[in-house]
């Protein structure tokens, strides 16, 4: 089956991953720049054909969104399993480090928290294969080239997958808005999976009755809660820091 990236950071982050992309729409008289020159000589090198299109033939139907004036087709990702992202954490020599989300809808948020998670050092995020977004070409996009580095899993059942992971010797700590503990209380350092709600639902009651720990981000505005993709930045460095200063 054949899939998209669109948007110039993630078609060039695709070829320096060697991502197996089969050919690429470039539009014609589209304005180049740095990263389009990149993207250009590495096809090249890599013998992948370009073909120079309309710009009408590259928005018919809206298909692609905001493609930047490119688009990649390349051949399926392979599916991974929650096996492969503790192989990830054995190879990196780490405590496993991952992201649930749970339920997240918006491909937008799916893509900036795989760019933060890229930024931070963890090993992988897990979302639910139904009533879930998935890396689709808006995510991918969003992830800025971030999707070819961190493997995402989805599952059929976050809530196996948490128990699965707890087997596994991993602390679950959900960020919740009723969460007693301050998200900073807690030991990231440890084989830890950061669980993150859906926009709005949060964390399903299920979900959050397995959790080790569960965390909120204080707050001393009116509004009473943060974007999906900013709270898990905000935890994510968190972890990042403690992940970090322990060397």
């Amino acid at each position: 089956m054949t899939e998209v990236i669109v948007g110039r950071n993630a078609v060039l982050e695709a070829l320096r991953a060697d991502h197996p992309i089969e050919r690429i729409s470039l539009e014609e008289g589209v304005k180049v720049d740095v990263r389009l020159d990149e993207i250009v000589r590495l096809a090249r090198m890599k013998d992948i054909s370009i073909e120079y299109v309309s710009r009408h033939t590259l928005d018919a139907g809206g298909r692609y969104g905001a493609h930047q004036g490119i688009v990649a087709f390349t051949s399926s990702r392979p599916s991974l399993t929650v096996t492969d992202l503790l192989a990830v954490s054995t190879r990196e020599n780490e405590p496993a480090f991952y992201v649930i989300l749970d339920g997240v809808e918006d491909p937008h948020n799916l893509g900036a928290v795989i760019r933060t998670a890229e930024a931070t050092g963890a090993h992988g995020v897990i979302t639910r294969s139904k009533r879930a977004v998935g890396l689709t070409p808006a995510a991918v996009k969003a992830a800025a080239g971030a999707a070819e580095y961190v493997p995402l899993v989805q599952v059929p059942n976050i809530s196996q997958t948490v128990e699965l992971l707890k087997k596994k010797g991993v602390w679950i700590v959900g960020i919740d808005i009723a969460g007693k503990d301050d998200y900073t209380d807690i030991d990231y350092t440890l084989p830890t999976a950061i669980v993150i709600g859906a926009e709005g639902a949060g964390i399903s009651s299920l979900v959050r009755s397995k959790c080790d720990f569960l965390a909120s981000i204080p707050m001393r505005g009116k509004i009473t809660s943060l974007n999906t993709s900013v709270a898990a930045a905000v935890v994510l460095y968190e972890a990042f820091k403690q992940r970090t200063s322990k060397h």
